[in-house]
């Protein structure tokens, strides 16, 4: 319940967030705001999944929540090793420093209970 309810506030947050810079300044920084609304997708993707349940959600739920880390570190690094590439933070920018670092330990927090429920079956 708590992955559920944590995956819930990224997607308003991320959403909401490029949202308003896609609709007011997207010409500034294109990249950074479109990489911010993919991960509103993938976190809501996330938790429909989450809410859904069964074994079919539950491999989409880690199959994204893999692609997702993969994402923030991906994109942490480049934002780490190229700055000037993203002139505005993203959601991942620096590993999800701006978020407290949650979308770097969710998707670590979330594979590992997915898979844990898969032994347990």
């Amino acid at each position: 319940m708590l992955l559920v309810w944590l995956y819930g506030v990224m997607v308003v947050g991320a959403v909401s967030r490029s949202a308003f810079q896609i609709s007011t300044e997207f010409g500034h920084a294109p990249l950074p705001y479109s990489l911010s609304a993919l991960a509103g997708v993938v976190y809501g993707f996330i938790t429909y999944s989450l809410v859904r349940g069964g074994e079919r959600a539950r491999r989409a739920a880690l199959v994204c929540c893999a692609a997702e880390l993969l994402g923030v570190l991906v994109v942490g690094t480049w934002t780490v090793l190229e700055p000037s590439a993203f002139p505005d933070a993203t959601v991942w920018s620096d590993y999800g420093m701006g978020y407290l670092f949650i979308p770097v330990l969710l998707p670590l927090t979330a594979v590992y209970w997915l898979r844990k429920g898969t032994r347990r079956s």
